[in-house]
């Protein structure tokens, strides 16, 4: 009788494919939720953007632009071309994504300090040109640097006699006005120490209290304007190594603070 022979079972080798195509299968699945969750994000952030720009460019605070920025908030709005929106007709477009504000935040404007500027410049125009008195705009507002070669004698807060016409100008073009006032008084890095004052900080402080003074009894300025201040050596605009830079330290700062800003009591409404 014969015997069959017995086949050995054919090993297939090629069972992983099937979990190579299930685990890709997955990976890409994976992955196209991600990039649609990526795309999603951008428009939002796109929308949001839009949103700032049109609040910014209501309020004032940033220049325009004239980069074309897509209007349909499908689209997702690249960083690199978030800039500023262009014009009024373009933000027409743009309020769609935003509601109107109402209590805007409404910039101070500098028109009115640089009126004052050009008024002083003509009104102390002997002074400056003599150096003892400066002029400037700053971020905060406008300074008016009386220098003490002109208004005080060394270690003195006493004004002197002869400053009475350049401060009749000078509070001719100041005294009617609404801009607070804070008056600095600032020295040189050389000690003092006399019978009234026992360091710079108390005469630069007492400068600036008697300029105060002086506004207010002889110009009748709202007090309520007005605020005093003393910096003794530690605010120079020069350096302290040659008498040349001490003297322009030695000074009391008549700064002409900027209008304060309103508040914005509704924040802007982001789309979720």
């Amino acid at each position: 009788m014969s015997r069959r022979k017995k086949h050995s079972e054919h090993v297939n080798h090629d069972r992983w494919l099937v979990s190579y195509a299930d685990f890709i299968t997955l990976l890409f699945a994976f992955f196209v939720v991600l990039y649609s969750s990526a795309q999603v994000d951008k428009r939002k952030v796109g929308r949001l953007a839009l949103a700032i720009q049109v609040a910014f460019q209501q309020m004032g605070v940033f220049d325009t632009s004239s980069t074309e920025i897509p209007l349909n908030d499908s689209e997702a709005v690249p960083f690199s071309k978030v800039q500023v929106v262009e014009n009024s007709e373009q933000t027409a477009d743009l309020t769609k994504f935003v509601q109107p504000m109402k209590g805007m935040l409404v910039p101070s404007s500098n028109a009115p300090l640089k009126n004052i500027q050009d008024e002083l410049k003509k009104a102390l125009a002997a002074e400056i040109q003599r150096q003892v008195v400066d002029v400037k705009a700053t971020r905060e507002g406008l300074v008016i640097s009386l220098r003490e070669v002109g208004f005080f004698d060394s270690g003195s807060a006493t004004l002197r006699a002869s400053s009475r016409d350049a401060l009749d100008r000078l509070a001719a073009v100041l005294g009617n006005r609404a801009e607070s006032l804070r008056i600095e008084g600032h020295t040189d890095n050389v000690p003092i120490h006399n019978l009234r004052f026992a360091s710079n900080w108390e005469l630069s402080t007492s400068r600036a209290a008697e300029l105060i003074r002086v506004f207010v009894n002889r110009y009748q300025m709202d007090p309520a304007r007005l605020s005093a201040a003393g910096y003794a050596e530690f605010h120079p605009v020069a350096p302290n190594d040659s008498p040349a830079g001490k003297a322009l330290n030695r000074r009391v700062d008549i700064v002409v603070l900027n209008p304060p800003r309103t508040s914005v009591p509704n924040s802007l409404p982001i789309e979720r």
